[in-house]
Order: C-alpha cells, then sequence, then structure tokens
C-alpha cells in the first residue's frame, strides 16, 4: 500500500529499518502523475515494497527539509537516512532495482 506522508508520520516512516521510497510530487505536475501510475503498478506487483507520497504543495515544509528543487523526486530511506536520490521518472524495473542495491529482498 502507498501510504501519503505528512509532517507527523514522515519521521517514523523513515525510521524504519526497511527501506521505503519516497515519491515528492504535486498534482499539477504531468511527469508526478505518470511516475504515480509507475508507483502504483510497482505497489500492486510487489506490496512488500514500502512507498510513501508527499505531495509538495500540501506539505512544503518537509520537501524543503530535503531540499527539493525539481518534481518528481524520489528520496529512499533506511533507518531514517537518506541511501539514494533521484529525480525525474523511473520505470518499473529502475525502481525495483534501486530497492535491491537497498536491501530490499524482490
Amino acid at each position: 500500500m502507498i501510504t501519503k506522508l505528512d509532517p507527523v508520520s514522515f519521521d517514523d516512516e523513515i525510521a524504519e529499518s526497511a527501506p521505503i521510497l519516497v515519491d515528492f510530487w504535486a498534482t499539477w505536475c504531468g511527469p508526478c502523475m505518470m511516475q504515480g501510475e509507475i508507483l502504483k503498478k510497482l505497489d500492486a506487483s510487489h506490496p512488500e515494497l514500502r512507498i510513501g507520497k508527499v505531495n509538495v504543495d500540501e506539505w512544503g515544509a518537509l520537501a524543503a527539509r530535503y531540499g527539493i528543487q525539481a518534481i518528481p523526486t524520489m528520496i529512499l530511506f533506511k533507518d531514517g537516512d537518506e541511501v539514494e536520490r533521484v529525480v525525474g521518472m523511473r520505470d518499473e524495473p529502475a525502481l525495483l532495482e534501486l530497492f535491491r542495491e537497498n536491501g530490499a529482498d524482490v
């Protein structure tokens, strides 16, 4: 399940040892909407993976905290630390590889 993150839930979610891919996005961003569809497919085919989403218009302080300057930007967190950052769209195989490289069992 894709988790909508906010300032209350964000730190707890990224603190877990299992990697979580956080998508920083906005409703007015066409590439973000396309990336969202890719993430939905990834979630459907690999429900064991953790995916979160932060709407930058609703939670601008979170986006600023991580220096988000372009969207979509996805950050992979593990144990509360940023381990990978990708700017721009990525397809499902590239996202799976990102998880694999950082300890996810997929």
